[in-house]
């Protein structure tokens, strides 16, 4: 079981930007991001509930 293209190209990017961050903003990087994800998350939840529920058909 090795590693497949996706896996390498993932490494070798996650390599990259701990090169160009350094090691101690990573952690906050990927906190923003995460926080960034939970927004984007739920600001499409709450347009999903606005939009009124289609009528199912008989």
């Amino acid at each position: 079981m090795g590693f497949g293209k996706i896996e390498i190209i993932a490494i070798i990017v996650l390599i990259i930007i701990l090169l160009f961050v350094g090691g101690k903003k990573l952690p906050e990087l990927a906190r923003g991001a995460g926080e960034s994800l939970k927004e984007f998350k739920k600001g499409y939840k709450e347009t999903d509930e606005a939009k009124p529920a289609k009528k199912a058909k008989k």
